[in-house]
């Protein structure tokens, strides 16, 4: 770089030398070199049908029928000048084989075994997991189904048939997603409630074993360019998410990619690569990167640093450079809410612009330029964006008032209009929970714990755990668990700490949001900071109001369109874990039936906070769960709002309005106040009430 200004500029010929990696020999000529694993057999590159070295067996998807294997979509080459992928798909577990414990050993080695599949309509090998304590199926159990238990000698079956799918869409996409995150959280709960762990605590790398193993994942087929239902912005927590929907197949290198032949030639391109701050990264710009090569030891203390090779990842992408294809990029950004950690953003195609080496502490590294591709919409930029909103340096576009709360919430909430003139909703009165007439009676009195410090995780002295089937119905960083008929919180009259784990949907507003008017459906809630699944976002506040109130012809009648009512009915959906997934019987966690013990009915009219501007959808990425907990001696009972799934920034929070439920008596279900729904899913009922 000239004066060593710019970031997006690259060093010229006299400044570096390029011939290092533009002067290369001929492919037939210059091997790959793939690093031998600690366990298992090495990489093993043949064609798709055979023939195999002896001792490999091939899996998904090169266990089909010669000819049905199909070639990979590449960019800008006709169905004549495609090529055939070889070898199998990278472990994506390769680095951490030699610390799993017996019972994961294996599951991602491509070992053969007898583990469900689902390619066309046949079984196919796959890998299976080893040891006494693995989590195999039983025998007998259906290849596409789990069997839990549920009660004294009964079951149910939890069809798994869609997650089994080479090439996905929106929809298996986000339930894979689900599936990993719900055994993660159980995972999480169980290593939670012992007072010493034994063994390895990733819950996340235990939970990508488990759906690997049981083939629950989507876009299998390697592939360039875009992936059937990833979208742009799309955000990870951990990096087997990436694994298990395709995206990114390797669990700890940042270069993914795969071995095409053609004409007798092998030649590795990449597929995708992961910038996140482990070598020297240049990843300030939206749209331009300056991706270092791996390899050399760089960054690494206790090593000594060292030429990088032009080899593996390195290989693959000065091939894509020359070749032109597409190549999916994922950029790490430092978690605010866990500096150690990372979130993981899609930032979708890029394609290598230019190439070259540059010397540091006297070992030559490889620099990669990429450039995005015009037209896409935004994702990195957008957390630049935001990050200039929260730090100052500019002001939020259409911003009408900085703190809609007014200081009620800890957490200022913005209100922005950037679509129209108008100036604000409807007068109200912001208030950060319910406001009750009357104490909520139950059948039975309840009361809060004794505990003097925090309460743990599997306390049996504890009431509250006990309460809640004996679980902790949050992890140790106050994401959900499981969705329950009802979880009971330590309340302010119960003796543990004020920051006790088990009351979190009592902490101050967290999430930095704010209302903004939408095209088509008036206010909205959206946020500036990406959420995880299970993230308590806010209560509904308001009034509790009876129900007659709410009935057409009552007092508030047709008039109060921010009514929150328990007795409609909602769609159901499946968030929590499979308990036949780990080989559990069927626990309290996996009842998502919701029946509270009594009717709450709630009007954010007159009197609410930032709930009353969530919008309705029937494909919500936010639902409700009943919290109950004393005060003063009295039960109260309050609905959170928690998040389905990761929530990218400034992504519109919306929950499931339900269905109003108007002759009981009968059973049957009539609509009232119907409106049309622009929610703009593809499974839109055309309506909400």
């Amino acid at each position: 770089m000239e004066g060593g200004s710019g970031y997006n500029s690259v060093p010229s010929s006299t400044s570096s030398d390029k011939s290092r990696v533009l002067d290369v020999k001929p492919l037939r000529s210059l091997k790959p070199v793939f690093s031998n694993t600690p366990q298992g057999s090495p990489f093993v590159c043949a064609p798709p049908n055979g023939p195999f070295p002896p001792g490999f067996t091939p899996f998904y998807p090169f266990s089909v029928q010669q000819g049905s294997q199909s070639s990979p979509d590449l960019n800008h080459q006709s169905p004549s000048s495609m090529q055939t992928p070889v070898g199998h798909m990278p472990a994506p577990l390769r680095s951490f084989r030699s610390s799993q414990p017996p019972e994961f050993q294996g599951a991602f080695n491509g070992d053969a075994g007898n583990d469900d599949g689902y390619s066309g309509g046949k079984k196919r090998a796959g890998p299976h997991l080893r040891g006494p304590n693995s989590y195999q199926k039983k025998k007998n159990k259906s290849a596409l189904s789990v069997v839990a238990s549920k009660g004294a000698g009964a079951s149910f079956v939890v069809d798994i048939s869609p997650l089994l799918r080479d090439d996905g869409n929106r929809e298996v996409y986000n339930l894979v997603l689900m599936r990993f995150d719900a055994i993660r959280r159980r995972l999480s709960q169980i290593e939670d409630a012992k007072e010493r762990s034994t063994g390895i605590r990733r819950a996340d790398l235990k939970a990508g074993n488990i759906l690997m193993s049981k083939g629950i994942r989507t876009n299998m087929r390697r592939r360039i360019g875009a992936l059937p239902g990833l979208e742009i912005g799309d955000i990870f927590f951990f990096r087997l998410e990436m694994c298990v929907v395709g995206l990114h197949a390797q669990s700890m290198g940042g270069i993914d990619y795969m071995v095409l032949k053609d004409d007798m030639e092998e030649e590795p391109v990449a597929l995708s690569i992961v910038s996140s701050e482990g070598y020297d990264d240049d990843a300030e710009d939206g749209n331009v990167l300056i991706y270092s090569g791996q390899g050399g030891n760089f960054g690494k203390k206790d090593k000594q640093a060292s030429d990088q090779k032009l080899e593996r990842g390195n290989l693959a992408l000065e091939r894509s450079f020359r070749r032109g294809n597409d190549i999916r990029v994922v950029r790490g950004i430092k978690d605010s809410v866990n500096p150690s950690s990372k979130i993981y953003v899609y930032d979708g195609l890029y394609k290598i612009q230019e190439s070259w080496t540059e010397s540091k502490s006297g070992c030559n590294i490889f620099k990669y330029k990429f450039v995005r591709l015009p037209g896409q919409p935004g994702a990195f930029s957008v957390w630049k964006s935001i990050q200039k909103w929260k730090e100052g340096f500019s002001s939020r576009a259409g911003l009408i008032l900085p703190d809609l709360t007014s200081g009620a919430e800890n957490t200022p909430v913005a209100l922005v209009n950037d679509v129209d003139e108008e100036k604000g909703p409807a007068y109200f009165t912001y208030f950060p929970t319910l406001k009750y007439s009357k104490s909520f009676n139950l059948a039975q009195p309840s009361f809060g714990c004794n505990c003097r410090n925090a309460c743990q995780p599997g306390d049996p002295n504890c009431s509250c755990v006990t309460k809640n089937g004996g679980d902790f119905p949050y992890t140790t960083n106050g994401i959900l668990v499981s969705r329950k008929p009802l979880i009971y919180e330590c309340g302010p009259t119960c003796p543990c700490f004020p920051n006790c784990k088990n009351r979190v949907s009592q902490m101050p507003l967290k999430i930095h949001l704010e209302v903004f008017k939408t095209t088509d459906r008036g206010w909205g809630l959206r946020s500036w900071d990406p959420i995880r699944a299970g993230t308590f976002i806010c209560e509904y506040a308001g009034e509790v109001i009876d129900k007659a109130k709410v009935k057409p012809g009552g007092e508030d009648g047709e008039n109060d369109e921010f009514v929150f009512d328990t007795t409609r009915v909602y769609d159901s959906f499946k968030w929590n874990y499979e308990p036949g997934l780990l080989d559990e019987e069927r626990s309290n966690d996996s009842d998502e039936n919701y029946e509270i013990p009594s009717p709450l009915i709630i009007s954010a009219k007159n009197v609410g906070n930032v709930a009353r501007f969530m919008n309705h959808s029937c494909s919500p990425n936010v639902f409700w769960q009943p919290v109950l907990y004393e005060h003063n001696n009295q039960s109260f009972l309050h609905i959170a709002f928690f998040a389905i799934r990761h929530v990218p920034p400034m992504t519109e929070l919306t929950f499931d309005y339900g269905v109003v439920r108007t002759n009981e008596a009968e059973g049957n279900i009539t609509l009232n106040r119907k409106k049309k729904c622009l929610c703009g899913s593809s499974n839109c009922r055309g309506y909400f009430v």
